[in-house]
């Protein structure tokens, strides 16, 4: 009496199928790109956001969220204040309708509500807080700084102060 060969071809086949729809549903090695990874993908440094990034999400029509560990500061030419969740509209050279970043001048805080850069790229970026574009050098955001939980020391930031009232 012969096998019958169906079942061995039917138990093949279960395991092929089952072994493709699990490289279907692993995830992949590489995974998504990181943060810093993307932001020059879009003409803009690296440097933009601190190194304390937890997540982020990036919608098809460039909208997006970033989450931080915690709410920081880092010392650029200004202080630049980073909450917790940092929204905007990612274009490519610019971030639009951006909360969560602030920037200190004389004592006061003020929201940054966009970032861009030259096109072609330059040695500038610029800081748009209400009606005022403050041009910066773009080095200072080339690498991904750490974040602070603490502002910077007061005869630092009296320092600063005195250098912006003499000079700017």
């Amino acid at each position: 009496m012969a096998s019958n060969p169906k079942p061995h071809l039917l138990l093949l086949l279960l395991l092929s199928l089952s072994t493709f729809s699990l490289s279907l549903i692993s995830p992949s090695p590489y995974g998504p790109p990181s943060v810093y990874d993307l932001l020059p993908k879009f003409g803009l440094p690296s440097g933009l956001l601190p190194d304390s990034v937890e997540s982020y999400s990036l919608s098809e029509d460039g909208s997006f969220v970033v989450e931080l560990r915690e709410d920081c500061y880092i010392q650029f030419d200004y202080i630049m204040y980073y909450d917790k969740e940092i929204t905007g509209m990612l274009k490519y050279g610019s971030i639009s309708d951006l909360r969560g970043i602030q920037v200190q001048r004389f004592f006061l805080w003020f929201d940054v509500d966009e970032i861009k850069v030259d096109l072609p790229p330059s040695d500038s970026i610029y800081f748009q807080v209400g009606f005022i574009n403050k041009k910066l050098d773009v080095d200072q955001f080339k690498t991904v700084h750490s974040c602070s939980k603490m502002k910077v020391s007061c005869g630092r930031l009296w320092n600063r102060t005195v250098e912006v009232l003499m000079f700017d």
